[in-house]
């Protein structure tokens, strides 16, 4: 098939973002006189946002009493701590510094808000770089619904039927084959459902980013 653009999922395929969104949950944590969770067990939750961390954290839901205050609070500790120790994934820049070569646009597609994605971004270098972003807040559906995977096809006004889509999660799969583009499966992500990938239902799993490049 004929690839004319890539996209990617932000927090746990494009960026390894989990250990400052665990230092603003273990801070909380402490805060409580509850210990830190290790980094090991914050990962696996880590693309869920606030709503997976503070569920892992506190074991408690959107509709709890008490929520909105435990999230915006952790939303301003993480917004303190934006990016000490978020990296882009060994392998992304290699694959992205590829992408450009060929002349490949690539963009990014988050369910992250807009006020974290675009300083993250600009901080990780890739500002001037990347050809269109949508975030979670962006449009009135997030993944797993393919309006965030639309909108960016039409901003760069290629089908989706010709672009790939890497992601870490079951939601990044079901937005991509609804939205008709083809998904591909991040294990070095985050994965964090608990099911295996090989049950999401895409056809393409890679094991680091530049094995995308067998597909292109």
């Amino acid at each position: 098939m004929q690839i004319n653009a890539v996209f990617f999922d932000f927090d746990g395929t494009l960026a390894d973002t989990a250990p400052d969104l665990g230092h603003a949950l273990n801070r909380q944590r402490i805060n409580k006189g509850l210990d830190p969770l290790p980094i090991e067990q914050i990962r696996i939750q880590a693309s869920a946002g606030a709503r997976g961390l503070l569920g892992l954290g506190f074991n408690i839901k959107p509709e709890d009493q008490g929520y909105i205050k435990l999230r915006d609070e952790f939303l301003e500790f993480y917004t303190q701590r934006l990016c000490h120790e978020t990296r882009l994934f060994p392998g992304i820049p290699e694959l992205l510094d590829q992408l450009d070569a060929l002349a490949l646009p690539w963009g990014i597609v988050t369910n992250k808000p807009a006020r974290f994605t675009h300083p993250l971004i600009a901080l990780l270098g890739l500002k001037h770089r990347v050809s269109c972003v949508v975030c979670g807040d962006d449009t009135s559906h997030t993944k797993p619904h393919p309006e965030p995977l639309l909108v960016a096809c039409e901003k760069i006004n290629i089908s989706p039927s010709d672009c790939l889509y890497l992601g870490d999660d079951l939601r990044d799969v079901k937005a991509s084959l609804a939205a008709g583009m083809v998904p591909v499966i991040a294990r070095y992500g985050y994965l964090g459902n608990g099911l295996p990938p090989e049950s999401w239902g895409a056809r393409h799993i890679i094991n680091k980013p530049q094995d995308m490049l067998a597909y292109i």
